[in-house]
């Protein structure tokens, strides 16, 4: 089955239609939720959110770019929480325990233990500059510098004019390079 007949299939009700497209997407989604959110729990609440409203709104799809759609249903229920967390501020019920979610799966075994160590301390300390970022900003710059969308899929998936999608990433990539600058472990290289 094509993109377009699982699509169609998922519109007139075949709910494994539907689920084949969450499995071709759900990774996507997470990927893009966990940047905007900043937190792997809020991220996986929040792609099941939008996986559940994209589910009620399948017939209203039109067409189109399909990724874009379901990234904009996607990006707007991270921007609902994230509005909503603003408004009712809460304390986690269980305390930090220092573990943070990492992808082990994308450090090269062949590295040394220290290279490894190195890398999820850049990693955490990029994801750390990317959630001082505005959302606006920030999902641009997820959309583009994490995921490669390109600038007309970007100005789909969030309903902006193509120059407020290239002003919002400039101003985001400025804004992250500051804010890395002043970081104590980012190499050399990058300082200048």
């Amino acid at each position: 089955m094509t993109e377009a007949e699982t699509i169609k299939a998922a519109q007139n009700g075949n709910l494994a239609a539907f689920n084949r497209l969450v499995m071709t997407y759900q990774g996507l989604a997470f990927n893009v939720a966990a940047r905007v959110m900043g937190d792997a729990d809020a991220a996986a609440d929040a792609t099941q959110d939008a996986f559940i409203k994209a589910f009620k709104a399948i017939k209203q799809y039109r067409g189109g770019s399909f990724k874009s759609w379901l990234m904009r249903i996607v990006s707007n229920t991270c921007y609902d929480r994230l509005r909503y967390e603003q408004r009712r501020p809460h304390e986690p019920l269980e305390p930090e325990d220092g573990e943070s979610d990492h992808a082990p799966h994308l450090l090269d075994p062949a590295d040394p233990p220290e290279t490894q160590v190195e890398q999820h301390e850049m990693a955490q300390m990029i994801q750390h500059a990317i959630n001082q970022l505005p959302p606006d900003q920030r999902l641009i710059l997820v959309l583009s510098d994490v995921e490669g969308f390109s600038y007309q899929e970007i100005a789909e998936t969030t309903n902006l004019a193509l120059g407020t999608v290239k002003s919002r990433l400039s101003r985001a990539r400025t804004r992250l390079r500051d804010i890395l600058r002043g970081q104590e472990l980012l190499p050399a290289q990058y300082r200048q």
